[in-house]
């Protein structure tokens, strides 16, 4: 869209806690704060000033964030179509796209170049809290997508007796989580970064940037890994890597076992245990993964699934 429009204010409507990631894009020149329990489509944008030349609806296929944006009185608007908003003249929705071809699909639908292999964002200027460690990040914001802690913290352990430095991360509430990995993990307690609130985005992007190898579930830290080309090794339960997961790369490695269930969505990703597929995926498997990225090897499976 920068591209398409340049010259153009771009405006992100996302909430406020997004702000960083927003702005180390160097793509978004504003971010309009939102609020809405849970992943729902707020009531309202807070917009002030005359209606927005062109809105582009990346919640979803609507109706209710079509809805939201029709308010806004844009003179065009992207967004996949929906029987229930008979306005909408966009593409048809997909159940089985992956993310990125999703929305570069809905720009090429209104003749706007995109390449869904364009992912990459500035390496931050920060430096890193630990440069060169490998980065275990244990939580998630749900618990079908959150890998035992006992897990992370036998694979944090075995990779510091290999002779790494390794850290763990905590978002916001995640300390307790961390601290016990880190415990477990013959780590000393300087070695968490974050639990009490978030841990700032240009520290964090520096960290990611910077570091060996990043060791994740299906979150959003394993976008950030893909964004700033570091190698990871990122664990998949209830949604199939192929709508959620890195690109075809040697630096990343997917593990998946999904078992005789190959839909893309075999789980509930919001659910409250963990995905009997990610429960599949064993401390060894990933120790040897982290090994195989980090030594580049070239035959290291990097997409799809890694069956048992």
């Amino acid at each position: 869209m920068r591209r398409h429009v340049p010259g153009h204010e771009l405006v992100l409507a996302a909430p406020r806690r997004l702000s960083g990631p927003a702005a180390a894009t160097g793509l978004v020149d504003r971010l309009l704060p939102t609020s809405a329990p849970g992943r729902e489509v707020p009531a309202e944008l807070p917009w002030t000033g005359p209606p927005p030349e062109l809105a582009v609806d990346l919640h979803g296929n609507g109706p209710p964030s079509h809805r939201l944006l029709e308010h806004l009185h844009p003179d065009r608007l992207f967004a996949y179509v929906n029987p229930d908003t008979p306005t909408i003249t966009g593409p048809r929705w997909r159940e089985d796209e992956h993310e990125r071809d999703r929305w570069c699909r809905l720009l090429h639908w209104y003749d706007v170049p995109a390449d869904p292999l364009d992912l990459r964002i500035p390496a931050p200027t920060p430096p890193s809290p630990a440069p060169g460690a490998v980065v275990v990040h244990p939580g998630a914001d749900a618990a079908a997508r959150r890998w035992p802690k006992e897990r992370f913290a036998a694979v944090a352990r075995e990779l510091r007796r290999s002779g790494h430095d390794v850290v763990v991360t905590a978002g916001a509430g995640e300390g307790a989580l961390a601290g016990y990995v880190a415990e477990r993990a013959g780590l000393a307690p300087s070695a968490v970064l974050g639990g009490t609130g978030d841990v700032p985005f240009d520290q964090l992007a520096a960290l990611v940037a910077q570091a060996r190898c990043v060791v994740v579930g299906d979150t959003g830290l394993a976008h950030l890994a893909t964004a700033l080309g570091t190698c990871s090794v990122v664990l998949f339960g209830p949604v199939a890597p192929r709508l959620w997961g890195p690109p075809p790369d040697p630096r990343h490695r997917v593990l998946w076992h999904p078992g005789q269930d190959d839909s893309p969505r075999p789980g509930d990703a919001h659910g409250r245990t963990p995905d009997a597929r990610l429960l599949r995926i064993g401390v060894e498997e990933v120790v040897e993964a982290v090994r195989a990225v980090t030594a580049g090897a070239a035959d290291a499976p990097v997409t799809g699934s890694v069956r048992g």
